[in-house]
């Protein structure tokens, strides 16, 4: 029997629960390099069968950049760096055309952008036309050269890092491009027993190599997958609750946040955070989401898709503050 039709004869359950199987091994090989960031490690899996974007906040030196390396491996994807500085240009990122001798004519010289995996690295480092170079890579999947669009190859999946805006020399992204990352994260410092086996690990004379657990096209056949997890009709009303009480904070029962909040969730934020979800289910061997998944992820993909007032500011109060209070007076389904 071909294995299409193989396929269509297993229930959805009976899917997830065995290709999730594949998922701990794929955590098993990357969690051989990052010692702890247990959090890091399942949002970027989160992103990347969800077919998005993520943004990692924190301080240098917690992985970040080894992390997003050490993914690309396993799933022995392609994997490109671009570090952004000040001086850098937006053809650094996409490419440009170059006149070639041979042909008399211009021809496209493709940028960093085309690999499976992009790490752009300390992104608010550069300025925000730099940053803008991304967002058709994406939201399209495309890159346009010239006269020329290229579509990008599946999986891609752009892992951005971030150090805090307070420190010297960062630019604030802008709310397009921030708009455009599925999750943005925030990474914190390791426990004291996990640093001590990170220094151990780093001090050894062994090498740490990581091989190759999964393919780039299955990685594609479990973002499918993961559109086919069962999101119920109370669930969808859950998630657009959420999202329209950063909006409309008054009417839908928060009149103390209507001072604090000057732009809500996009519409993308919603279609984010039930693919989230759905992912969320996968990762926990479910075919269908239920509103523990929702709460799982909702302040990653909505965190930086709220504009807070300069009022909020003045009372030190951030985005997740606004996103507790929400959830936990929104009735659960």
């Amino acid at each position: 029997m071909p294995q299409t039709d193989l396929l269509s004869c297993i229930s959805l359950k009976e899917r997830v629960q065995h290709e999730s199987i594949l998922i701990k091994h794929l955590t098993k090989e990357i969690k051989k390099t990052i010692i702890g960031q247990t959090y890091m490690i399942e949002r970027l899996l989160i992103a990347v069968l969800g077919g998005g974007h993520i943004l990692l906040e924190g301080v240098p030196g917690l992985a970040k950049t080894l992390a997003a390396k050490t993914m690309a491996t396993a799933i022995d994807a392609t994997f490109s760096r671009i570090q952004f500085t000040p001086d850098l240009l937006p053809s650094d990122i996409t490419g440009t055309t170059i006149f070639s001798m041979e042909t008399n004519n211009f021809i496209p010289k493709k940028g960093p952008i085309f690999a499976n995996f992009v790490l752009a690295d300390e992104i608010n480092r550069a300025p925000e036309k730099v940053q803008s170079a991304l967002l058709e890579a994406m939201q399209e999947n495309q890159v346009t050269i010239g006269e020329y669009t290229y579509k990008l190859e599946s999986p891609f999946t752009v892992l951005a890092t971030q150090n805090p805006v307070e420190q010297h020399g960062t630019y604030t992204l802008p709310e397009a491009q921030l708009d455009r990352f599925m999750l943005k994260i925030l990474i914190d410092y390791p426990q004291i027993d996990e640093e001590r086996l990170i220094m151990r690990n780093n001090l050894s004379t062994r090498p740490h190599n990581n091989n190759a657990v999964l393919t780039k096209d299955k990685i594609v056949d479990l973002c499918k997958l993961v559109k086919e997890i069962y999101l119920d009709e109370k669930i969808e009303s859950y998630i657009l609750n959420i999202v329209f009480s950063t909006r409309y904070p008054d009417k839908f029962g928060f009149p103390q946040l209507q001072n604090f909040i000057k732009t809500g969730v996009s519409p993308r934020g919603s279609i984010n955070l039930a693919t989230a979800a759905k992912a969320c289910a996968f990762l926990n061997e479910r075919d269908y989401v239920i509103p523990e998944d929702v709460k799982e992820v909702v302040a990653d993909v909505l965190r930086h898709r709220i504009s807070l007032t300069y009022a909020a500011e003045a009372e030190n109060l951030t985005q997740d503050d606004m996103l507790h209070e929400i959830i936990n007076q929104i009735p659960i389904p």
